[in-house]
């Protein structure tokens, strides 16, 4: 992994110097666009609604409407703002770790200690995990101010970010304030039927199977030899010597075997 920021995490005269990664990361295959005629990649054009002239990024402001004005901000209008550049971890406050809705959660981070802290970042991981605490922090990354949640995951401090109060929207939907019946027995059957679903959380035990199933698809197409010259797609010529001859296999019977093999795995696991 490759740290993404400096910093150390402060309380009262406490001091330790860390080093931030992010803690998780997408898996998701990457696909692009291309007409489906010819397979030629599809380009997106910076272009002026007003002149319908292509603007370059140099040229290119941002701006605000608020439905019926438009204010635009330049870059020296942006500059002039005050730019968040801590390089510190501000602990504000420990509180009770349930006190925090999982919905105000949002991108995760782990914290190395540099070789000079290992002492005082144990410190605080055990202190934290004794106490039963998350620490409250305000911290910068990318020039924004942030709130973020310290605690402690397998033994290594992680910094969570925190949404701010007002960005979490309230569920008032009306069906609910009307009171509905639910008998005893219906509340006991309910119960009996999450008791029978009832186990530990496992998180390898789950699979993305869409992402599964569109690498097999993907793999049973270059398998066929159904595909194209990456270079072809931007308009260039395939390089000389390169065939197209390939196999041709039944991609609906690979996606069977696929899903079967998947289903073996998952019931094999139960």
């Amino acid at each position: 992994m490759r740290a993404i920021w400096k910093g150390a995490i402060t309380f009262g005269l406490v001091n330790v110097p860390v080093k931030l990664y992010s803690a998780t990361e997408d898996h998701d295959i990457g696909l692009h666009q291309v007409h489906d005629a010819d397979g030629g990649r599809i380009r997106y054009r910076r272009q002026c609604e007003v002149c319908e002239q292509v603007v370059e990024y140099s040229h290119i402001a941002k701006a605000y409407d608020d439905g019926e004005r438009t204010v635009v901000l330049t870059g020296d209008d942006l500059d002039a703002l005050p730019v968040e550049r801590s390089r510190e971890i501000d602990v504000v406050e420990f509180v009770p770790s349930e006190q925090i809705d999982p919905i105000m959660y949002e991108h995760a981070y782990y914290l190395e200690p540099d070789s000079r802290s290992v002492k005082s970042y144990m410190l605080l991981v055990r202190t934290l995990e004794a106490t039963d605490r998350v620490a409250v922090v305000n911290f910068s990354l990318r020039q924004r101010s942030r709130l973020g949640a310290l605690r402690v995951r397998e033994g290594v401090l992680t910094l969570q970010g925190l949404r701010w109060g007002d960005e979490v929207r309230e569920a008032d939907f009306p069906a609910l304030s009307e009171e509905a019946r639910i008998s005893d027995r219906e509340l006991e059957m309910s119960a009996a039927l999450v008791k029978s679903f009832e186990s530990d959380f496992e998180p390898e035990r789950f699979t993305d199977e869409y992402q599964v199933q569109l690498q097999t698809l993907i793999d049973a197409k270059l398998e066929q030899g159904d595909s194209l010259d990456t270079a072809a797609t931007f308009g260039e010529e395939p390089e000389e010597g390169e065939s197209k001859d390939a196999e041709v296999v039944d991609l609906m019977d690979v996606l069977r075997r696929s899903v079967e093999q998947t289903r073996r795995a998952r019931t094999g696991s139960d």
